[in-house]
Order: C-alpha cells, then structure tokens, then sequence
C-alpha cells in the first residue's frame, strides 16, 4: 500500500514524487515555506521516512560489526549516522541513529526500511538483539531549530558537517566555514497516530520537501538514492566525515575504504553546481555534466534556492578541473554551471602525504 500523510489534506498541499513521495512538496509558496524552513519558524513532514528499532543488550556492540560507525559507546540521546557496506565498500544502506537507552532506533529513507530489517534479522546470529520495522508506527518531522513543545518525543540531530571521532573532511573548505553550518538539522520521532496533533501542538508552519531538498542541496549535504548509485563510495561524497571510523574494528568493506583513503583516490566526487537562472527552468536530476562535449557526471539533485537561486548538487569523474565551468544538458536543454568543490580532486592517498588543505582524522 502506498503511503499517504495526513497532512497532505492541508490546504494547498502539493505531493511530491520520486524520494519523497507520499508527503508534501510544498504548501502553495515554495520559497516562503523555505524561508520560514531556514529561520526555524517551520518544519516538514518526513513521516514517509523508514523507521527501524533494534533493542537487546548487544544492540549497539552488534550494530558496531555491522557497519562503518563506531557506536558501541554511544550515549543515550545522543546521534550519530552509519553506514552498511558491500563487499566491495559501496553505500547499501545509510541510517540516522539515534539510542535511548533502550533500542536503537533507525531512521531511513521511505524505501530502505523492508531491505534494512531484512539484512539485520539475516544477521542476528545468537545475540541478543531484536529487529523490527516500526514505519508505521512512526512518523518523522525535520526541522533546523529545536521544538520545545516536542521535547518528549526522540530526536536526531544531524553531525553534519562536524568531523567526527575517527572521521575525515574531504572538503577544501575549513570545518567552521562550511556551509553546512548555515543548515542544523533535527529529525523528531513523532507516534504517526500523533503527527497532526504534534504539528499544532508546534506552533510552526509547514514547509514542503522543496524546502528542506533546497538547504540540503545548499549545505552540500548527500542522500541516498539521490546523490548514490550501485557503485557509490563514500569517499565520493564526503561521508568519510560524518559517517565512518576509520581506527575502528574489521566491517564488511573496510578495506575499500582503507584503502582508497590511504593509498587510492575516489573515482568520482560531488560537487555543487550554481546553475544559470535565466531559463526560470530548472535541469532534472539525471541531466548529463558536461565538459566541453565530453559527459562528465550526472545532476543528482536540483533546487530552487530562496538567497542562491537555481543549485544542484552533481557526482563527476574525479580529474575533471575544479576551476572550469560546466554545462548540464537536459536532453538539449543547456544550463551553465559554475562549480564548486565539496570533495577535492586529490583526496585519498593519505599515507606519506606531509602537507595539504585535507584534515586529519579525529581521534
């Protein structure tokens, strides 16, 4: 059964389709509702993300072997975000993590909870964890500023853009610049029985996917489904900083990502793209990057920012030249496209490497 939120009977709710749909896009005014987003005065209905629990007393220890994320220390209330690799090191799932001291909850994209749940019953083995897909149950809301009226209920909080411990920026920009930090972003856990009282109960307007896609784009900030594909590492997209250990225990692709951090360099690497607005069109996500007449990557996500105007968000070949314009081809409509690095061109290749603008892991 597809999924349909409530508030989608607000008045001028707007669906959206692809990753978001089932919640709105927007509520009549796409770029007020930004705004508002940006200031704190709003939040969004996420209620079709995926929501997994994992209780037990071996949750956390378990979920450290499992994934790219030290969490066996983790504190109640506290969050953090974890990655599930291939063999071969490439994202099969990205989840924000958040424990109370009781279960580990889970917060994915709408279709990643099923396959999640799957995997983690395959892998329970004689430990004494519990795994369970509780979407139904649960309804998630994002929001850059803390709701008083909603502190009872479970929150994430986004360590994006903070290095983490173990973590590693692949970014030019100095850790205290980026413009991640123009976006905090919280995700509530809210009883799905509850969502519309909750959003009253808030005092703040709603604000469509639109909105939050648009700050996400301009905080360099990658999603799953949207800036991956089936060969994505995340050194491509700087989760390296936000999503990975690299001192911690042997996980399944460990090696790829120690390997390419220390000796290799990522095939491809995000960057964001400030478009030329003129067209008041914007490219789809999947419109071609082009150099010249040589495709160089592909649009991932695009967005009508309120301050920048048309950004998007690409994955292109790594030696491609930062200091070149681009052009994005949507199927022969041309828009050009100033780039802008996240992920630098010589990152990765860490060892013997006695200077550069990459930072040091944390402890």
């Amino acid at each position: 059964m597809t999924y349909q939120s409530p508030l989608l009977s607000r008045h001028g709710a707007v669906e959206a389709g692809g990753l978001d749909a089932g919640v709105a896009a927007h509520y009549g005014d796409p770029l007020r509702e930004q705004r508002e987003l940006a200031r704190g005065n709003a939040v969004t209905d996420l209620s079709h993300r995926g929501v997994v629990t994992v209780t037990g007393p071996d949750r956390l220890s378990w979920l450290n072997t499992l994934s790219s994320q030290n969490v066996t220390n983790l504190q109640p209330g506290e969050s953090s975000e974890l990655l599930l690799l291939s063999v071969q090191g490439r994202i099969e799932h990205d989840a924000r993590l958040v424990d109370d001291g009781a279960a580990a909850w889970l917060i994915v994209e709408a279709a990643e909870a099923p396959a999640l749940a799957e995997f983690l019953q395959r892998m329970k083995f004689m430990l004494r964890v519990e795994v369970a897909d509780v979407s139904a149950d649960w309804a998630v809301a994002g929001t850059t500023s803390a709701v008083p009226e909603w502190s009872g209920y479970r929150s994430w909080t986004d360590p994006w853009p903070n290095v983490g411990p173990g973590g590693f920026a692949y970014s030019v920009v100095p850790e205290d610049s980026h413009p991640g930090r123009d976006r905090p972003w919280q995700e509530y856990l809210i009883p799905a029985s509850e969502l519309e009282q909750a959003v009253e109960a808030s005092g703040r307007s709603l604000a469509g996917t639109m909105a939050s896609e648009a700050l996400r784009i301009a905080a360099w900030r990658p999603r799953l489904g949207a800036e991956t594909d089936e060969k994505t590492i995340p050194h491509e997209l700087d989760l390296i900083r936000t999503a990975v250990h690299l001192a911690k225990g042997c996980y399944k692709g460990q090696e790829t990502i120690a390997r390419v951090h220390n000796l290799g360099h990522p095939p491809r690497r995000l960057v964001f793209l400030q478009l030329d607005g003129s067209q008041h069109t914007l490219p789809a996500p999947g419109s071609a990057v082009l150099l010249g007449e040589r495709r160089i990557g592909t649009v991932t996500s695009v967005a009508q920012h309120y301050e920048m105007g048309a950004v998007a968000l690409a994955v292109i070949k790594r030696s491609a030249d930062p200091s070149v314009q681009l052009v994005v081809d949507d199927d022969g409509e041309p828009y050009a496209a100033a780039q802008e690095t996240i992920v630098a061109p010589d990152a990765g290749a860490v060892v013997g490497r006695a200077t550069g603008f990459l930072r040091t892991p944390r402890p």
